[in-house]
Parts: structure tokens; sequence; C-alpha cells
């Protein structure tokens, strides 16, 4: 015959693994929705990062179009023309800068295209392409001074 204490305890051991099975149950299926949430936000974030890509693209197309705006017979920068212009002078990038009155991280970054000139500064840029060696040379010591 069992005892009292021994069939006691058993049901409450049984008792608790229901209401445990019963919390568990409920923060599983909590569980399961966050995830489905969390992926679904994944494939969101996936799908825009990928129209984000494509409108980069379209932008980085239409961004010469943008640039076009000028009236003809404007001034036309290029990074490269400016750095060939530049040795063609013998001038190092701080005295281009010099002549040109910006920075030389300014004419460093107009050199490796990581930015262009301002509109205000196009005027200086096509002034150096009419210069000769002796000018550049006469200027920079005028502006040493």
């Amino acid at each position: 015959m069992p005892n009292i204490a021994t069939v006691l305890k058993e049901e409450i051991a049984r008792v608790a693994r229901k209401e445990t099975r019963a919390d568990t149950q409920q923060l599983k299926k909590a569980s399961a929705h966050y995830r489905s949430d969390i992926a679904a936000l994944k494939r969101r974030i996936a799908a825009l990062e990928k129209l984000v890509g494509r409108l980069g693209k379209a932008a980085a197309k239409t961004a010469p179009v943008a640039t076009a705006d000028q009236p003809a017979g404007t001034f036309r920068f290029s990074a490269n023309g400016l750095q060939a212009q530049r040795k063609r002078l013998g001038l190092s990038a701080s005295e281009a800068a010099l002549l040109l009155g910006v920075s030389d991280q300014s004419v460093y970054k107009w050199e490796n295209g990581k930015t262009r000139p301002r509109a205000s500064q196009f005027a200086s840029i096509a002034a150096l392409r009419g210069m000769s060696k002796k000018e550049a040379a006469s200027r920079l010591d005028a502006a040493s001074l």
C-alpha cells in the first residue's frame, strides 16, 4: 500500500509539470511567432537593399546628365586633365593648390576623382590651363611673399 506522503508528492510533481508545460507552451508559441517576424523583416531588408542598390546604379547613370545643365561652352572638369596640367607646369599638388586658392587636400581629392570642384573654382582651374611654366613660377613667387 502506497504511503500517503509519496502519493501527495507525486501529485504535486504532476501538477507542477502540467503548469510548467502550459507556461512553456506559451513561450514556445511566442518564440515561433517572433522568429517568423524576424525572418519576414530580414526578407524585407534584403528587398529594400536591392532596391537601394538599383536606385544607386540608376542615379549614377543619370548623374552625368544632371551636371550637364551648364550652358554650352562652359568649363569641363576632368580629374586626369587637372593632374596632367599640374604636371605640365611642373607643380606639386600643394603649389597648384596655392595657385588655385584651395587646400592641398582639395587638389588631391579632385585629381583622384573623389570630389569635384565647385562651379566657383572652375575659373581658377581654367586659368591654370592657360598658364605657362614661367607664369606659374612667377605667380608662386608672388604668392609666397
